[in-house]
């Protein structure tokens, strides 16, 4: 079952954030766009490389006013470690929010029942905590920000511009839609 246009639920996590340990609730998300990105655990294999990617592009994202939280079931000691000690890692400064107790995991449906462990998933959290995207991966395929930071650019565009719609692989500039009785049939 999607999670799509559904507001996200209450929950209070602790995360690591430039050094400091900090409580993250669903009060802080709502205000502005924020993304919610899934990963399995700390110290291991493709998890580093997203959020290594996603370090890279955080300024893009910040530039538009989006604040991205890693997730992972992990304590907020274990990111501390973990930034401390992998290059990758090291380079991120979002937020990392610990989950050990599996609540946001599960009100983000991404809990692998019987594992402890979060899917890869990645959602577009709009200024009103509503859900506008989610995508969620089988543990072998790694996310590219690139593509997420392409999406958050389309929500954050339709929700500016009511009535248009974008089209598929649209980037900042091309030209959108605005579905109407005289487009059917002619795309």
């Amino acid at each position: 079952m999607t999670l799509v246009n559904t507001q996200i639920k209450p929950f209070k996590n602790q995360a690591f954030r430039e050094g400091k340990f900090i409580e993250v609730t669903e009060a802080t998300l709502k205000g502005k766009w924020a993304v919610v990105f899934f990963y399995p655990a700390d110290f291991t294999f493709v998890c580093p490389t997203e959020l290594e990617d996603l370090a890279d592009h955080y300024a893009d994202f910040q530039k538009l006013g989006v604040e991205i939280y890693s997730v992972s079931t992990d304590t907020h000691f274990s990111h501390k470690v973990w930034h401390e000690t992998s290059d990758a890692i090291r380079k991120i400064k979002f937020t990392m929010i610990g989950d050990p107790t599996w609540q946001l995991t599960q009100n983000f449906h991404v809990l692998r029942e019987g594992q402890g462990l979060a899917d890869r998933g990645a959602f577009i959290v709009d200024p009103q905590g509503v859900i506008q995207a989610e995508e969620i991966t089988a543990e072998g395929i790694g996310r590219n920000a690139d593509e997420l930071l392409r999406k958050v650019k389309a929500a954050i565009y339709v929700a500016k511009h009511p009535g248009e719609v974008c089209p598929a692989k649209w980037k900042e500039g091309d030209k959108t839609l605005a579905p109407s009785l005289e487009l059917v049939g002619k795309i």
